[in-house]
C-alpha cells in the first residue's frame, strides 16, 4: 500500500521507509546510477536507483518516460550542491530498495514538461496533457474552489439541490440545445441554459436558500471565454433585497479568493449604475485596473461643419466621445493606423485623433487632419473637458453609441494595458441599475436585457407599458478586471407583473403559457419575493490560475467549433438509432471532425 504522495515528502521524513506509486517523469543514467523522477498529483521526488542492488538497477535500465511505477525505499538527505529548492522534496531523494513497473507506456507524444505543444495535440491526448504539472495543479485549484464555495454556502444555510438537465425548451437568450424523446415521437427535451426557472419554482416550493455547482449548455458561436457546456455556482434565496444579495454574494467571492489563491479583495466592492459604466468606459463591464475614461462631446458636436461628428451628434442614438491618453502624443502614425484598423472589427468607420504639442500655442500647437472643419471655441471645449496637457493624444469616436461605446471601449483596454495605464492586481465592482430591455432592431421589437423573469425597480411597473425603454430593472453583475463573473438580479414574484413583461416583449398570453405557464400557475400560490445570482466557475478559475484559455481549466473541453478531439464527438450515429427516434437525416455533407 502507498504510504505517502511523491510530491509530499519532505526532510521530515528522513530515514524512514516509504512506498510510492507514480509515473516516471524523467529518467537519467549517471555512469552507473540511474535517477528517476517520480510524480503523482502531488509532484515530483526523486530516486536513486544503485547498481550494487542487481535486480533493481536491472530493472530501472528497462524503465521509461511515463511508465507507473511502485517503489519502496528510504528518505536520505541529497548529497550537498544537489539540492532542487523549486521541489518540496527537493533536499531528499529515495534510495530504492524494491521497484515495480505496474505497467508500461509507449513513447508519449510529447513531454509532460514541454510547453510548447499545440492544443489540438493536447486535447487529442487530454488523458496525458491532464498528467501535465500545469494542469494538475489548475484542476486541483478547481476543486479547491468549489469546495470553498459549498462550505461558505452550507454555513449560510443554503441547500444543494439539483434540477433537471432534460427539461422544456424555453427562450433565455441562445440557442438550447435539443435532445429528442425515443418514447414520445416528435417531441424533444432541451438541455438546461441555466436552471432559472426551477430555482424560483424552489423559492415557491419554500426552500429559501439554494445553491447548485450546475452544468449548463447553450447552443452559441462559441469564443475564447465559452464553452458549449460551462459550469455554474448557482444561487437562489427568499425574503433577501437586491443589497442583501449583493452583500452576501460579495462575502463569498471574498471568501473563495482568500481560501484558494491568498488574495484580499476590497471591503466593500464599489458600485457603478449601468448608465455611468456606459458613460464613462462604454462597457458594462469595465475593466477598473484602467485609469483611462472618456469624455462626453455629443452637445457640442450638433452645430459644427466636420460632417462626421454632427451626423453622429444628431442621431437620436448617436454620441460623439472623446479619449485622452495621456503621453499618447509619442504614438507613431503607423500604431495610430493599427489602432484605426483595430476599431475596424466594432463597426467604427475611423480613429480621427489630435495630438497636443504644445497648449500655450493655442490651435498652432495642436496636430491633427481635422482641426480645420471644427471653430476654435469647440476646439477650446474639448481640451477643458479632456483636461488634456502637453504630450497628450486624444481619440474621438462618432456613430451610433453602441458603436462608439464599443470601440472607443476596445481601445480603452488596449492602450490601458499596452502603454502603462493599467494598474496590476484584482479590481472587481458592482455595476447596478440595468435596464429592463434592450431594442432589437431586427426583430423591431424589445429584447429582456437579462432575461424575462427579471424585477423592475420600484415604481417602474408602469413604464412597462407605458415606455419600456426607460423601465430599469433589479438586475446586478459582478464584474472582476473586466469580466463579468456573476450575475444576477431580484425576480419577478407576482403574477400581474411577469404578465406585464411579457406584453412588452411581445410575448402573447398563449406563447407564455406554451412557454412559462408552469411558473406562472406557480407565482399564484404565494410565491415568496427572491432573487439571486449565477457565478461562472469556469471564467473565475481562468482569471485565478492565469490561464490563456478557459479550456486549461476543464478536464474534458471542447474545441472553439464545439467538437471534442478525444472522444471525436459530435459524431454520426447508425440508421437504427435514428428510427428508433423517429428521425430521418437530409443529405447533408458531413465534415470531419
Amino acid at each position: 500500500m502507498r504510504t505517502n504522495y511523491c510530491g509530499a515528502i519532505n526532510a521530515g521524513y528522513l530515514d524512514q521507509t516509504v512506498t510510492l506509486f507514480g509515473w516516471v517523469h524523467r529518467r537519467r543514467d549517471h555512469g552507473g546510477v540511474i535517477f528517476i523522477d517520480l510524480r503523482d498529483r502531488e509532484g515530483l521526488v526523486q530516486i536513486v536507483c544503485d547498481p550494487d542492488d542487481i535486480e533493481t538497477f536491472q530493472t530501472a535500465e528497462k524503465i521509461r518516460n511515463e511508465f507507473v511505477l511502485k517503489i519502496s525505499g528510504k528518505v536520505r538527505k541529497r548529497p550537498d550542491g544537489t539540492v532542487n529548492t523549486s521541489l518540496f522534496s527537493g533536499e531528499i531523494e529515495i534510495l530504492v530498495a524494491t521497484i515495480e513497473v505496474l505497467n508500461p507506456s509507449l513513447t508519449p507524444p510529447f513531454l509532460m514538461d514541454d510547453d510548447t505543444i499545440s492544443e489540438a495535440v493536447r486535447l487529442e491526448h487530454r488523458y496525458l496533457d491532464l498528467r501535465r504539472p500545469m494542469m494538475q495543479s489548475n484542476l486541483r485549484l478547481r476543486h479547491k474552489a468549489a469546495m470553498a464555495a459549498r462550505v461558505f454556502l452550507d454555513q449560510h444555510g443554503f441547500l444543494d439541490i439539483e434540477t433537471p438537465i432534460l427539461t422544456k425548451s424555453t427562450p433565455e437568450g441562445a440557442r438550447d440545445y435539443l435532445v429528442p424523446s425515443r418514447v414520445n415521437a416528435g417531441h424533444f427535451f432541451a438541455l438546461p441554459q441555466s436552471p432559472q426557472l426551477f430555482k424560483q419554482l424552489l423559492m415557491v416550493s419554500g426552500f429559501d436558500r439554494y445553491y447548485q455547482i450546475t452544468r449548463c449548455f447553450r447552443d452559441e458561436d462559441l469564443r475564447a471565454d465559452r464553452q458549449p457546456e460551462f459550469t455554474q455556482i448557482d444561487i437562489e434565496t427568499s425574503f433577501l433585497s437586491a443589497d442583501e444579495i449583493m452583500t452576501l454574494m460579495e462575502e463569498m467571492i471574498r471568501c473563495l479568493f482568500k481560501t484558494v489563491s491568498g488574495v484580499d479583495l476590497p471591503d466593500p466592492f464599489p458600485r457603478l449604475t449601468y448608465a455611468d459604466a456606459m458613460f464613462k468606459y462604454g462597457s458594462d463591464k469595465p475593466d477598473l485596473r484602467v485609469a483611462l475614461e472618456f469624455t462626453e462631446l455629443t452637445d457640442i458636436m450638433k452645430d459644427v461643419t466636420f460632417k462626421v461628428f454632427r451626423e453622429a451628434a444628431e442621431k437620436p442614438d448617436g454620441r460623439v466621445a472623446a479619449l485622452r491618453i495621456p503621453k499618447g502624443g509619442e504614438l507613431s502614425r503607423k500604431e495610430i493606423d493599427d489602432y484605426t484598423q483595430f476599431v475596424g472589427i466594432y463597426g467604427a468607420k475611423g480613429l480621427a485623433y489630435i495630438k497636443v504639442n504644445n497648449l500655450a500655442d493655442g490651435v498652432e500647437g495642436l496636430q491633427s487632419p481635422i482641426l480645420k472643419f471644427l471653430p476654435e471655441e469647440t476646439i477650446k471645449t474639448i481640451l477643458a473637458r479632456t483636461q488634456a496637457n502637453n504630450g497628450d493624444l486624444i481619440f474621438f469616436g462618432a456613430d451610433k453609441a453602441k458603436i462608439v461605446n464599443e470601440s472607443l471601449g476596445a481601445l480603452r483596454i488596449k492602450i490601458g494595458h499596452q502603454h502603462g495605464h493599467a494598474q496590476s492586481g484584482w479590481k472587481p465592482l458592482w455595476v447596478v441599475d440595468f435596464p429592463m430591455f434592450e431594442w432589437d432592431e431586427e426583430e423591431n421589437r424589445w429584447q429582456a436585457l437579462h432575461h424575462p423573469f427579471t424585477s423592475p425597480a420600484d415604481g417602474h411597473e408602469d413604464l412597462l407599458e407605458k415606455d419600456p425603454g426607460k423601465a430599469l430593472s433589479k438586475a446586478y453583475d459582478m464584474v472582476l478586471n473586466g469580466s463579468e463573473i456573476g450575475g444576477g438580479s431580484v425576480r419577478i414574484h407576482r403574477q400581474d407583473v411577469q404578465s406585464k413583461v411579457f406584453r412588452a416583449l411581445n410575448i402573447s398570453v398563449q406563447e407564455a403559457q406554451e412557454k412559462f405557464g408552469f411558473l406562472l400557475e406557480a407565482l399564484q400560490y404565494g410565491a415568496p419575493p427572491h432573487g439571486g445570482i449565477a457565478f461562472g466557475l469556469d471564467r473565475i478559475l481562468t482569471m485565478m490560475t492565469g490561464a490563456e484559455s478557459i479550456r486549461d481549466v476543464i478536464a474534458f473541453p471542447k474545441t472553439q467549433r464545439a467538437q471534442c478531439l478525444l472522444t471525436h464527438a459530435p459524431s454520426a450515429v447508425d440508421e437504427k438509432q435514428l428510427r428508433e427516434l423517429n428521425i430521418r437525416l437530409r443529405q447533408v455533407e458531413l465534415k470531419p471532425n
